[in-house]
């Protein structure tokens, strides 16, 4: 959910292999960001969770190519990634981002912090619409039971 304001540049990223190693990004958002300077850290929070921040270090190869690195074994440990999950990233500027988790069949995943005694939980999208202003979401457990329901405003 956009709260930071307009999305400026988004791409999706498949994870192959160890999804807590170094991760490369397109070449395109590379050079959208480089501007005058490139940036060294960027500042990821998964979607459905805006207050929290992870800082990851941005590291160049010799031909320009930018991975995420120190930090990211950090956000992909405690978001459990696993290889074919499918993250969409959504940059905001200021090397600020929230990333969108989707896990092999092809399901968001939300995370939301238990309250007693800071558990995570896994919960799903299992649907959204938005119109006018309005969002109308639910939530369910992994056992697919219908969690919450929410009518949000927006805007």
């Amino acid at each position: 959910m956009d709260e930071e304001g307009s999305v400026l540049f988004e791409f999706v990223l498949v994870l192959k292999g160890d999804p807590r190693s170094i991760q490369r990004l397109p070449d395109t958002f590379a050079d959208y960001v480089a501007g005058d300077e490139r940036p060294h850290t960027l500042h990821l929070r998964e979607d459905s969770c805006g207050y929290y921040r992870w800082i990851v270090d941005v590291i160049y190869d010799a031909r320009g190519k930018m991975y995420l690195h120190i930090g990211w074994e950090k956000f992909a440990r405690h978001h459990s990634l696993q290889a074919g999950f499918v993250l969409v990233f959504s940059y905001f500027g200021d090397r600020d981002m929230s990333v969108k988790v989707f896990d092999e069949t092809c399901c968001r995943r939300n995370y939301h912090v238990d309250g007693r005694g800071g558990r995570r939980r896994v919960l799903f999208l299992r649907s959204e619409y938005r119109h006018g202003g309005l969002c109308l979401f639910s939530l369910e457990r992994t056992n697919r039971n219908t969690l919450a329901s929410w009518i949000i405003q927006f805007g």
